[in-house]
């Protein structure tokens, strides 16, 4: 069955509850995808709350993807500008002042991995950042050789956004690149 993908509003809440509340995504139920929203002065106690007030507004906090009607992944982006923390990112920093969207982090439960939904999610983004006239996306994923363990790949591997056209733009860390696809 093909996976659709829509942007999380106040009326798919209830699904991204649901998906945070999947069998290994414990991380995203502590983090509800705010972490690098806010500096650290800044974040807020309630994550959860954050993120459902993001979900109000414009441009939705991220994507869900969808088997039928099961939420089965997630994925958060939007401007740079709406990442706080990156700016303070030894690894993830600006490469320079370009109006990039930031790709930052993929949650597929236990159950949907090795099934093509953290790339389908990302199929979904570049899509989405193209009909929203987005002209660079950046992401900062993991590239590691072997097998890794899920809870380190949040942010998605290097080969899956390789696949999907990135270059490398730069690496402060030898295991973390910075990746951007340019659209058209």
């Amino acid at each position: 069955m093909k996976l659709s993908i829509k942007p999380l509003t106040l009326a798919n809440w209830d699904d991204i509850e649901a998906l945070f509340h999947a069998k290994g995504c414990s991380v995203a139920k502590w983090c509800w995808c705010v972490h690098y929203r806010f500096a650290k002065a800044a974040m807020p106690k309630d994550r959860k709350s954050a993120l459902k007030k993001l979900a109000k507004g414009e441009p939705p906090p991220g994507l869900i993807a969808y088997r039928g009607k099961q939420p089965v992944g997630w994925v958060s982006l939007g401007p740079r500008a709406a990442f706080a923390k990156l700016e303070t990112s030894r690894v993830m920093k600006a490469v320079d002042e370009a109006p990039v969207w930031s790709v930052i982090c993929f949650v597929v439960p236990a159950a949907e991995r090795g099934q093509g939904v953290a790339r389908a999610l990302l199929d979904g983004a570049i899509a989405y950042a193209r009909k929203r006239k987005v002209k660079v996306l950046e992401a900062y994923p993991v590239d590691k050789p072997g097998v890794s363990q899920p809870m380190s790949m949040f942010f998605g591997a290097a080969s899956m956004f390789e696949r999907a056209g990135f270059v490398e733009v730069a690496r402060r860390k030898p295991e973390r690149p910075v990746m951007r696809l340019a659209l058209r």
